[in-house]
């Protein structure tokens, strides 16, 4: 029987173990996550969402204090539209998040970062140019583009230096997705570098409507690389979302994939972002308790837990401090939310916003439980200790036992000294 150590993920010359870990934001694909999946010879993502939390959070930065600052004056008003992102700060805290992370790079593996389009940031063209340019100017080994259908976004750094020998991906989650974006990326005369076909069981945001319970990676994938076959497109194909053991990736690699992405084990190592209180929370979780909602400003559908304290919060909106999901207007469906809540109920000293989160606020604070469909599963990959709680792992146990195991098998870490 096949492990994924028979199999390599080839990009030109270079082979990597076919294995990469999914971009967890904000700040829960953290750097040290990133760099363990390198050092093992596979592929790590940071994220580059919130960013500016991140490098005040890594760095001791004052990012997010200066721009509350400048906009102070305008924290009791709806209309958000004159909040603004510096570019110039914006740039320096990406060149810092990305820079210092590739500093710290050992091993044949490489290190992408996530980049999500429906970070729209009030300027959706000017801040995703600067995030996309900011990541190559740090010596970024490639960028996966996530959440949106990029359409524009080759053009938008087809003119820098690292262009074309960066690694440049995507993520979809349908045949239609990829052919619009090989369409209107035509004119750079570039492929994408490697397609992520991220099915309906992915955590977090999802590429489906609420009927992604009627779609199926593996029907996905063969569709796409049918394609592809048909076109002669010879671009490798990572499925994700599911994938929950080594004999699962296995399944794809048999049939024509390049390699496998997968992040929900790696939500309980230690090298995780999450907190040791929440990652306890994933332990816990039963199937009932993981659910897909329509909370979330982006518009699409997002995979978590119920038990989440940000469903049903009604913190006011902090867009002065982050506004990370401002449309072009200076608009965000939680803003709408939150006053319409606020007008219906004009004496309560607190509100309830059921409608919508506010995505920022709570996923900077750990408080939005987004999570794969299989999270319920992560119990059975560790030790229930003595005290009630489970055992987190390490993310190189966790890396190997994708790697190395076959039939299904989950290899359990080594009990700690004493439990």
């Amino acid at each position: 029987m096949k492990r994924v150590d028979d199999f390599r993920l080839r990009f030109g010359k270079q082979e990597l173990v076919p294995i990469m870990i999914g971009g967890m934001g904000v700040d829960i694909s953290t750097a040290d996550l990133a760099l363990e999946a390198a050092r093992l010879g596979g592929v790590g993502h940071i994220s580059d969402a919130m960013v500016k939390t991140v490098a005040d959070r890594r760095f001791n930065t004052k990012f997010i204090k200066n721009k509350l600052q400048r906009y102070k004056f305008n924290v009791a008003n709806p209309d958000k539209s004159v909040v603004q992102f510096d570019l110039g700060e914006l740039a320096e805290a990406t060149r810092l998040h990305v820079g210092k992370t590739m500093e710290a790079k050992k091993g044949d593996g490489l290190i992408f970062v996530n980049c999500m389009e429906k970070l729209t940031m009030n300027a959706p063209k000017e801040t995703l140019r600067v995030r996309l340019a900011s990541a190559l100017d740090a010596g970024i080994d490639g960028i996966t583009l996530a959440a949106g259908l990029h359409l524009g976004s080759f053009n938008l750094i087809e003119d820098h230096p690292r262009f074309r020998d960066a690694k440049l991906g995507i993520i979809v989650s349908s045949l239609r997705a990829l052919q619009l974006f090989l369409r209107k990326s035509a004119r750079t005369n570039r492929l994408p570098d490697y397609v992520v076909v991220e099915g309906p069981l992915a955590g977090g945001h999802l590429g489906f409507g609420m009927d992604w319970a009627e779609y199926d990676l593996a029907t996905i994938v063969a569709e796409i690389h049918a394609w592809l076959k048909a076109e002669q497109l010879d671009i490798p194909l990572i499925p994700a979302g599911g994938i929950f053991t080594g004999s699962d990736a296995v399944s794809f690699l048999e049939n024509g994939a390049a390699a496998v992405q997968v992040a929900t084990r790696f939500t309980v190592a230690e090298e995780c972002g999450l907190p040791a209180d929440v990652q306890q929370e994933y332990f816990k979780a039963s199937e009932s308790q993981i659910t897909v909602n329509q909370v979330s400003p982006t518009g699409y559908p997002m995979r978590m837990l119920t038990n989440s304290p940000a469903i049903g919060s009604g913190i006011r909106p902090n867009c002065e401090a982050y506004g990370y999901l401002l449309d072009a207007n200076g608009s965000c469906s939680y803003i709408a939310a939150y006053n319409k809540e606020l007008d219906a109920h004009p004496e309560a000293k607190r509100i309830s916003v059921l409608e919508k989160t506010c995505l920022c606020t709570h996923m900077r604070n750990f408080d939005c439980w987004t999570c794969g469909h299989y999270t319920y599963r992560l119990k059975d990959t560790t030790n229930k200790l003595d005290d009630g709680s489970y055992q987190i792992l390490s993310a190189e146990h966790i890396f190997k036992d994708y790697q190395f195991s076959t039939e299904q098998h989950i290899a359990l870490p080594e009990l700690p000294v004493g439990a």
